[in-house]
């Protein structure tokens, strides 16, 4: 049997490599001779740049930037074929580096994937992939705009700093002074939602509880986003509000599209750099999965971008995740069997702990079941 397993990764617990090995041990326990094709995924969010690294073995590269509290952080991005430079939001504005006790919109910034891009830029990369899951910040991306040269100001007159409680703050941008390197280079940002910079399903009303925000700041982020998104529109003369995905990452993907990137899956994005479509024609079966999985699963996150390769190619398609909910009938329209790693009651954080046994065991009943119903189907062949 030819089985690929392609999961994203289980956030807090396991990487998508790690997931993946695990679920490539269990399959061979019962199918010793079995074919196991590994592609881990990601859609943008935390374990792009290592599948990525994965993929086109680029070079990592170390360096000091500002980390999402404004305090210095070591991190990593990568350089691939001298020219492309590979940045993960997550790794360097990410929601796991922010205590959960501390998580507060007003105190995070994006300043340092600025930071990056100036250094990617300084060593002669022209192309950047940029990945936006799992950010910390609610600022808009204006800490990273006035890391590339943006000045903004307050109605005084005076400079605003680049954390999210500045955003409110801002009542003029200037982007004159912007990386004039920007005009020749090219920006393909990785994005694993469509929601649009405001609104209702805008950036701070879905995302910004998880950041920390509270309801008054959920209100006064929504207001002081969409003032300080006309003023950028006015600068750069395009309509950016609105665009599906402009509300990725607090706002970061409205601003990456101000200085001309373009939106595109994330999962896609993967996918095509690891030919991962290409193995799925091959396959008898393939497995996915991720930490949680409810209907946002089928949009723009990798596991369900693999469920749709599958279908095209009318292989079968196992979900595989550490916890299951929502309207699990929506999600059966897409996969063959969705089956959550937790066969018994316990608690988030011993499920966590526990996750890379968990995920082996439930594995092997899985394709305990597969094989099963595989040799029963040869037999009646016969």
């Amino acid at each position: 049997m030819n089985i690929v397993v392609a999961p994203d990764s289980f956030k807090g617990s396991l990487t998508s490599i790690q997931a993946s090995q695990i679920m490539r041990n269990s399959i061979i326990t019962i199918l010793p001779e079995s074919t196991v094709v590994l592609k881990p995924m990601a859609d943008g969010g935390e374990g792009t740049l290592e599948a990525l690294l994965t993929a086109t073995k680029g070079e990592e590269i170390s360096v000091s930037c500002t980390g999402p509290l404004g305090s210095r952080i070591i991190t990593t991005y990568a350089i691939v074929g001298r020219k492309t430079a590979i940045i993960e939001c997550a790794s360097v504005a990410g929601l796991i580096q922010v205590p959960s006790d501390n998580r507060n919109p007003d105190l995070t910034s994006t300043y340092g994937i600025g930071e990056l891009m100036v250094d990617a830029m300084n060593k002669g990369c022209t192309e950047f992939v940029i990945g936006l899951g799992g950010s910390a910040t609610n600022d808009g991306g204006l800490g990273m705009l006035q890391a590339l040269g943006m000045e903004a100001f307050d109605s005084k007159g005076e400079k605003v700093g680049p954390f999210g409680n500045d955003l409110h703050q801002v009542r003029k941008v200037d982007l004159s002074g912007i990386d004039h390197r920007l005009a020749n280079v090219s920006i393909k940002v990785a994005c694993d939602v469509d929601n649009p910079l405001c609104g209702e399903k805008g950036a701070t009303k879905v995302y910004g509880p998880q950041k920390g925000a509270t309801a008054e700041q959920l209100i006064l982020y929504d207001k002081s986003l969409q003032r300080y998104g006309s003023l950028i529109e006015k600068e750069v003369n395009r309509s950016l509000v609105g665009i599906s995905g402009s509300g990725a990452a607090g706002g970061l993907g409205f601003a990456l599209l101000a200085i001309g990137a373009n939106l595109v899956s994330g999962a896609n994005l993967l996918a095509d750099a690891m030919n991962v479509e290409q193995s799925i024609m091959k396959a008898d079966l393939v497995i996915t999965g991720e930490g949680q999985s409810d209907e946002q699963t089928l949009y723009g996150k990798a596991p369900g971008y693999i469920a749709s390769l599958s279908k095209k190619h009318n292989v079968p398609v196992i979900l595989i995740s550490g916890s299951l909910s929502g309207d699990l009938n929506v999600l059966r329209e897409k996969f063959s069997g969705c089956f959550s790693i937790n066969t018994k009651p316990m608690s988030l954080k011993e499920s966590m702990e526990k996750a890379n046994v968990l995920l082996f065991e439930q594995t092997k009943q899985v394709i305990h079941l597969v094989d099963s119903i595989w040799r029963t189907k040869k037999l009646k062949k016969k």
